[in-house]
């Protein structure tokens, strides 16, 4: 197939228009989508209109669904809110200082010692903690508190889970 003077000028048309490379070429016939996509590349072509896209459907919110409680509001136990931290968190500990008047440094570590770093890597100051772990454990107890805290279980709220299986319905009465 030959790029004609012809189904050049269809090429421009069309790419003015906003159809996508494939289109183009089920339009001209006998041409690929890439034949289409390197042609307008070597055409220098740009400035499109938007392209073609079908129209996307609105979803109506959900109404929200009236439920009765079956305990009375005062007689619920008040729940602990999210953001409020559990544990109070412990002070920082202070590197400890090797037998050489030294900090711990990434050549001095050993496997017996805590290896939680403190300050900036980049800065001359930059060291470990350095202070007695227990066999195999990588930071001593004040780190591990830091670093190891326990996963919090998830709750789902029934307003939360009503409204979930609301917007699901909803969804599904508009999509056929």
């Amino acid at each position: 197939m030959a790029w004609t003077d012809e189904r050049v000028e269809q090429l421009k048309k069309l790419w003015s228009e906003g159809l996508s490379a494939s289109q183009i070429a089920k339009q001209l016939g006998g041409v690929t989508r890439n034949a289409v996509i390197g042609k307008v590349h070597r055409l220098g072509l740009s400035g499109r209109a938007t392209p073609s896209r079908p129209a996307r459907r609105t979803v109506k919110p959900a109404r929200p669904r009236t439920t009765t409680a079956t305990t009375a509001p005062a007689a619920r136990a008040p729940r602990p809110s999210p953001s409020a931290p559990s544990a109070p968190t412990p002070a920082p500990v202070e590197p400890a200082v090797l037998p050489s008047g030294e900090f711990a440094t990434v050549l001095t570590l050993r496997d017996s010692m805590c290896k939680w770093p403190i300050g900036d890597p980049a800065s001359s100051s930059f060291r470990f903690c350095g202070r007695k772990t227990g066999t195999d454990d990588t930071y001593c107890e004040a780190h591990a508190d830091m670093a190891y805290q326990p996963s919090q279980k998830r709750r789902r709220r029934n307003s939360d889970a009503a409204a979930a299986l609301d917007a699901i319905a909803a969804t599904r009465r508009y999509n056929f």
